[in-house]
Order: structure tokens, then C-alpha cells, then sequence
């Protein structure tokens, strides 16, 4: 069962068992210095299950939206930068484009103009049809070709983004992650308390530290169970 931020009914949520691993109170250890941790941690967290693999695509379950947004195509504009989304979250890395035609949005080519088959001298120079777009940045993007016209929600993006952040008023929220992950959390959260205070327990939160770092990284690499396994060759050297 997920955890929720606050319980102070129970006891249960994620402040109260922080303070309860620190053997502190309210007065020692406030409830804005456990959200300024649980975000730290949130964001090891989402950095972590983004860079894991491509196909994974994880988003928050906190979010209200999909991760997808559309802007317009602008008449002689190649370059297009997707900073937050419509929540106000920061977008982090696209993972593709589709273009406007007929109704229809046509995926467009990721490209790298640096590559050999490409003219980067002309790439984004020349007006005519849009076919790929090279990534500038991680979510900053330049067209192959300029636009004849402009079109309200002609481009359409696809992105990962940051986890929505936790507030000192929030209650009922839980983390967005899987259950599995959300003791992480109140440790995180609990060992750096510790090391503020100088606690004497700061030695056995550093050990489980440790642990929860540790299943962090098994449970995306135990991913997509759902997926058939498949052996593949590696090269082995022989020098």
C-alpha cells in the first residue's frame, strides 16, 4: 500500500515515520525540511527511472495529464524549444515530434545534423517539407527544412518531465512511485536529518541508505516484466 505524506491520525505517513527513524519531534526536525528532502530524493528517483532506458518512458502517476503537448508551426521558424509542459513541469528530454498534415500527426525523424550523410550546411536553411528535426538540446529541437505557412498545433512533442514536488500542506499525496520505492523516502529524508543534527543514529540510516539505493537500482533493472527475455551476443575479446 502506497504511502501517504501526512497521517497524523495513524502515525503512518511519510513525516511521521521520518521523524519517528530520527527520534525527533515536530520542533527538532519541521515538516518543510522533510518536503525539502523528499524532493531531493524525488528527483534522484525520476532521474534515475528516465535514464534507465528509452522504452521504459516512466511518468509520475501524480501528474493529471499525459506527457504530450502541441505548439504552433511557424511560417520560416526552425528552431522550437519545449521548456514545461501545460502543468508548469519541467520538461527534461523529448522522446519525439509528429508533424500536422491532413489531420493527421506524421511522426518526423530524429537526426543528427553532424552526421556524414547529412548537409548540415543546408539542414534548417532551405523552405520546403519538414521530414526530420535534429535535438539541439534535450529539448530544444531545429526542423530540416523552414515552413510555408504557420499552423495552430502543428507540432505535437512527446516528453519526460519532473515529478510534480511535494508541499508542506499535502496530506493524502503519495509519491507517484511504486509502493516498493516509497520507504526510500522516509530514509532519505530521515538520514539527512541526521546528518544536520549530528544524531547518533546517523551510522545505521547510512546502512539503510545504502539498501534503498540498492533496490532502487534493481527494481528498474527488473523492469517490464511483461517482456520476453531475449539472449543476446556479446563481443568477447581475446587480446
Amino acid at each position: 500500500m502506497a504511502l501517504a505524506f501526512s497521517d497524523s491520525v495513524n502515525g503512518l505517513g511519510i513525516v511521521q515515520q521520518v521523524r519517528s527513524f530520527m527520534r525527533v519531534d515536530s520542533s527538532q526536525w519541521s515538516t518543510a525540511k522533510i518536503v525539502n528532502s523528499c524532493n531531493n530524493w524525488l528527483d534522484t528517483l525520476t532521474g534515475y527511472a528516465i535514464g534507465a532506458d528509452r522504452r521504459f518512458q516512466w511518468d509520475n502517476t501524480n501528474h493529471t495529464a499525459l506527457p504530450e503537448g502541441t505548439t504552433s508551426l511557424t511560417i520560416n521558424q526552425t528552431d522550437y524549444s519545449f521548456l514545461t509542459d501545460a502543468q508548469g513541469n519541467n520538461i527534461i528530454t523529448l522522446t519525439g515530434v509528429s508533424i500536422l498534415r491532413n489531420g493527421i500527426y506524421v511522426p518526423l525523424l530524429p537526426v543528427d545534423r553532424n552526421d556524414p550523410s547529412i548537409d548540415s550546411s543546408t539542414f534548417g536553411v532551405n523552405t520546403g517539407v519538414v521530414t526530420c528535426y535534429d535535438k539541439i538540446a534535450d529539448n530544444i529541437i531545429r526542423l530540416d527544412a523552414k515552413p510555408d505557412a504557420t499552423v495552430v498545433a502543428g507540432l505535437k512533442f512527446f516528453f519526460q518531465r519532473t515529478a510534480p514536488s511535494f508541499t508542506a500542506s499535502d496530506t493524502t499525496r503519495t509519491t507517484g512511485f511504486s509502493p516498493l520505492l516509497d520507504r526510500g523516502f522516509v530514509i532519505a529524508s530521515a538520514y539527512d536529518g541526521a546528518i544536520s543534527l549530528g544524531l547518533p543514529n546517523l551510522q545505521p540510516l547510512s546502512v539503510e541508505m545504502q539498501k534503498e539505493e540498492k533496490k532502487m537500482v534493481q527494481y528498474f533493472e527488473d523492469r517490464n516484466q511483461d517482456e520476453e527475455r531475449v539472449l543476446r551476443p556479446i563481443g568477447i575479446s581475446f587480446r
